[in-house]
């Protein structure tokens, strides 16, 4: 049997109870956007996604497999706890953030440490910090350090002044101060090319996270012999625990025939992409048309990928937090995300309704391939699998 699970990097779907505590209240990630462009969703509302936010137009039939959403337990609203949890880590409080950038001590050991002096150390968007701070670095050779509202130590630097692999390595050195010192969720290198005023960022973006913190639904799979691909930033945000074969990507599309290829080279096991692009390139930079633009892309795609799926297939569509371009905020939104289901063995119109936690995914999954129990979760699979097609009111 095979699970293939699609991660909409963002792809939220309305406000948690809690969001006003976060400063996300009224954020509505997928319904926001849909009020302000149409969007030509068939395939995605034929799984049920307007039964969960919406999208306007009218609605379609009966939806093709099972629907419903997901609300995070976890505290915190970024790509590490939401995928954890996914997995079946829940998380009782969040990555330290550092909203007026890092402690001076914490930035002249790292400064020591590499040997160089650094630029910035703010809260920033990655692209504006690099439009300011980039002629500057190619004067220097200072790397740029900056935060966002996440628990995120962030170095730019241009591929041309500093090497890739010295970039990493640079990545690495503050992996060890920052997250296995001081607990900061993830380092992140953030390579970018061109020149003043045409900078931009390049695939070679890395992501170093700390080790998950519990036994996850990865660790369980892969100790009892299951396949398991990562596909995207997916093995990062683990620290490669528990994944048989990882394949990074350039941009979502990139993702995505990776995807199709995986699933003609991949019999069995679960495939889990994560598509990035949602989030990087849209959600954070607060365009609207460009998040419309990649879902419809995203929906053509999905749809071309659904008649290849084997009769005892299972795929999933999710997210991990929400990240509400139509919002002044640049940054991640606590929000609910969709679970969609579908597959030939997958009740049509089953109902799912509201998930208490992201990890009844990760548990239903590992009772798909009879592992597990995880720590945290509800399994669901007796809720969509048997008496496949059966309508449901």
């Amino acid at each position: 049997m095979r699970v293939i699970v699609i991660v909409i990097d963002s792809g939220g779907i309305g406000a948690l109870p809690d969001a006003a505590a976060y400063g996300d209240e009224g954020s509505n990630t997928l319904g926001n956007i849909a009020k302000q462009v149409p969007l030509r969703l068939p395939v995605l509302r034929s799984l049920g996604l307007d039964r969960l936010v919406p999208l306007g137009g009218a609605a379609p039939g009966r939806p093709r497999g099972a629907y419903g959403r997901m609300a995070e337990e976890s505290a915190g609203k970024d790509s590490v706890t939401g995928h954890w949890e996914m997995a079946g880590v829940v998380l009782d409080r969040p990555f330290p953030t550092f909203p007026a950038g890092f402690p001076p001590e914490m930035i002249a050991e790292f400064e020591r440490r590499i040997g160089r002096a650094t630029l910035g150390n703010v809260a920033a968007s990655g692209t504006d910090i690099i439009d300011r701070l980039g002629p500057e670095h190619m004067r220097t050779g200072k790397p740029i350090v900056y935060t966002s509202a996440d628990s995120v130590f962030q170095i730019a630097a241009h591929e041309g002044v500093i090497p890739i692999a010295d970039q990493y390595r640079i990545c690495e050195t503050a992996f060890d101060l920052v997250s296995r010192g001081a607990g900061v969720g993830r380092v992140i290198a953030r390579p970018f090319v061109g020149t003043p005023g045409t900078f931009t960022r390049t695939a070679n973006r890395h992501d170093y996270a700390l080790d998950p913190t519990g036994d996850t639904l990865l660790d369980w799979l892969s100790r009892h012999g299951v396949t398991v691909v990562s596909i995207g930033k997916i093995a990062d945000l683990f620290a490669g625990r528990g994944i048989t074969r990882s394949v990074s990507t350039a941009n979502d599309a990139d993702g995505l025939e990776k995807l199709g290829a995986a699933m003609v080279d991949t019999p069995a096991g679960l495939i889990l992409t994560n598509l990035v692009d949602f989030d990087a390139v849209y959600g954070h930079r607060n365009d609207v048309a460009g998040y419309a633009a990649n879902l419809e892309r995203f929906d053509e795609r999905l749809g071309r990928l659904l008649p290849f799926l084997h009769d005892a297939d299972l795929l999933v569509v999710t997210a991990d937090h929400g990240n509400d371009p139509s919002t002044p905020s640049t940054d991640h939104s606590r929000e609910y995300v969709p679970v969609l289901v579908t597959g030939s063995r997958v009740r049509k119109g089953a109902d799912l309704g509201t998930r208490a936690t992201f990890a009844d995914l990760g548990q239903t999954i590992a009772d798909n391939f009879g592992v597990g129990p995880l720590a945290h979760g509800t399994s669901f699979l007796d809720e969509i699998v048997g008496d496949a097609g059966v309508e449901h009111p």
